[in-house]
């Protein structure tokens, strides 16, 4: 095992890039490849380029975002270029999905990046652009295409995660340290832990798929939430099949296992147990109250407008689409970080997401249409984000059809 040193760093961005392309997205000969990452993480971009092009990509194309000029953008323009995404925009996500390509989203944003903007603006813009990329979140919600969401520091984002180290460079190096340990860069042979890593929660999905539990039991302080599951749901794991038969790995790190909820019915109360970032803004100390599976009444101790608002993207959004169970004594939560980033925080706790559902996370659910997968209980949404509800103190049981219960969860971990 390695560790976070200066001197070393350039080695193991290196291996990391290789991780991303090869146990990542699995890049195939002749594949298109499109990575989204922010501008002050190019030499990360430049490392993974180099490596898809190695393993025979025929294209890299790349999408570079910069959270100032994000921020400048929903501050001031004309308000008809936030509720209109022009059409270039839409023609070129379908030609992304025509040509099957594997996408790579390398998430380092400052967490509160859009602090100080106008909610409403905000909330314009995503309801635009969610309806914009719907063509792309349905094939990518299906595993049509191999995709991936990784993180890199940005000095923003580890001055969150950090703020008692004196000096950027500290705080960059502390973030860096704690992705590359998430993601097992400084194992041995990155590669084959990663395999061992994802036969092991597979395995654990596999358990959960024999079971065909049509409910879950959530109880911890602030929570007592029964989840419905709908009839042949499948749990997976991290490793995950696209339509042309190759595995890959959506999110580095991941803990996780994860199904679709019956949309249509959750009920009871439950309560975040970590803060979310979303659209710029960090929201915390979250409690909702869901009846026949709709959000009746919510709360949050910081951001609530921002969650209004998100609340109110479509009906979907006050549906939940994943149900995931991640036990506590897991690497990132033992790390005792608040990391103020989903693809983290998410893999240190039991989690829910508001707004869609994955279709292959039902029997044949990606040849199924919108209204089939609606009608078999599937949230159908164009949002989808994640919140965390896990803790030391979570029991979850498995209600199977006869209305015998199964523990499956004890003080955090499982049975």
């Amino acid at each position: 095992m390695g560790g976070f040193s200066v001197n070393n760093f350039e080695e193991n961005l290196q291996k990391y890039a290789k991780l991303i392309v090869e146990i990542g997205i699995n890049v195939q000969k002749g594949q298109t490849v499109v990575l989204q990452i922010n501008v002050d993480q190019a030499p990360l971009a430049r490392l993974i380029t180099k490596e898809a092009y190695k393993m025979g990509a025929a294209e890299v194309l790349i999408q570079w975002g910069d959270d100032i000029v994000q921020k400048d953008f929903l501050t001031f323009a004309a308000n008809d270029r936030l509720e209109n995404i022009p059409q270039y925009k839409i023609d070129q996500t379908d030609d992304w999905i025509k040509k099957e390509a594997s996408r790579i989203s390398i998430v380092s944003s400052n967490p509160d990046a859009l602090s100080g903007v106008d909610a409403k603006r905000v909330a314009t813009f995503q309801s635009a652009n969610g309806k914009a990329m719907m063509n792309l979140r349905k094939v990518t919600q299906a595993n049509k295409i191999s995709w991936l969401v990784a993180a890199a520091a940005g000095k923003e984002w580890a001055a969150k995660v950090f703020p008692s180290l004196q000096t950027e460079e500290e705080q960059v190096a502390a973030l860096w340290d704690q992705i590359f340990k998430a993601s097992r860069v400084y194992d041995e042979q990155p590669v084959e832990t990663w395999k061992a890593h994802d036969f092991k929660l597979t395995n654990k999905a596999a358990e959960l798929n024999q079971e065909q539990f049509t409910a879950l039991h959530y109880t911890a302080p602030g929570t007592d939430l029964i989840v419905g599951l709908p009839k042949n749901h499948i749990w997976e794991g991290p490793g995950s099949i696209n339509a042309r038969g190759e595995r890959f790995i959506a999110n580095m790190p991941t803990e996780e296992i994860f199904t679709a909820p019956d949309a249509r019915n959750v009920n009871g109360h439950v309560s975040s147990t970590k803060p979310l970032s979303y659209a710029g803004t960090t929201i915390s100390g979250m409690t909702f109250t869901f009846k026949n599976g709709r959000v009746i009444d919510f709360s949050a101790e910081q951001g609530e407008e921002v969650l209004a608002n998100l609340l109110d993207t479509d009906e979907g959004a006050r549906h939940i689409g994943e149900v995931a169970l991640v036990p506590d004594p897991s690497p990132i939560s033992q790390s005792g970080i608040t990391f103020y980033n989903t693809l983290f925080d998410e893999n240190a706790s039991n989690h829910l997401a508001l707004g869609s559902a994955y279709a292959f996370n039902l029997k044949d659910g990606i040849e199924m249409s919108e209204e089939e997968l609606e009608n078999a209980g599937l949230n159908r949404s164009q949002t989808h984000v994640d919140f965390m509800i896990g803790s030391d103190k979570m029991a979850i049981d498995g209600i199977k059809e006869d209305g015998s219960i199964v523990p499956l969860f004890r003080n955090g971990d499982w049975v």
